[in-house]
């Protein structure tokens, strides 16, 4: 039965490829987009293993087009069901990088300067909209275009770039707002 399922659902038109071909290539920007929605490193690991799931279940009915945006429209979607089922919890996150032994040797000052901007841009982000911040993710960090974001967000190609505006807009107002903050506590 499960054999049946598995052929049936990789039988995809002979553009599309193979589910390995076509999604594989693109978990990390899944994990990076899953990462930025949903506020936490193994969350987005089990966000992006639901995702891959159901790409496979129904990659009967990927059309062979845009593989990236298809998965990612996935996740994305993903992405919005798993934070409307789970509770939002405030946790620290383990920085690897920044604990391990290769930095030690850096120039503390210029450490927690690093780490200080980083930690800025993060809270903004996550005072944005949730469109907002998928628009900027996929955009700016993924490289998507306006057409792949258009097929991924499921939006018209011109609510895509007033939307990437505003969101830009709205984070640098958000970066401006918290650093005159860090200013004023100095």
């Amino acid at each position: 039965m499960l054999q049946d399922v598995i052929t049936r659902t990789t039988e995809a038109p002979a553009t599309a490829g193979s589910f390995d071909d076509v999604i594989l290539p693109h978990m990390d920007a899944a994990y990076r987009l899953a990462r930025w929605l949903v506020g936490n490193e193994h969350d987005a690991e089990d966000v992006v293993q639901e995702a891959s799931l159901r790409a496979f279940r129904y990659f009967r009915t990927f059309s062979g087009r845009n593989g990236r945006g298809w998965f990612l429209r996935i996740v994305r979607n993903t992405c919005w069901s798993w934070r409307g089922e789970k509770i939002k919890r405030s946790t620290d996150r383990f920085d690897e990088e920044q604990h391990s032994a290769a930095h030690l040797t850096r120039d503390p000052e210029a450490l927690l300067l690093h780490a200080d901007d980083a930690s800025i841009i993060d809270d903004a982000l996550h005072h944005l909209s949730d469109r907002s911040r998928a628009l900027l993710v996929l955009r700016e960090l993924e490289g998507l275009s306006y057409h792949e974001l258009a097929d991924v967000l499921g939006i018209p190609i011109g609510t895509v770039m007033s939307g990437l505006s505003r969101a830009r807009h709205a984070l640098r107002r958000a970066l401006e707002i918290r650093m005159r903050v860090g200013k004023e506590a100095s």
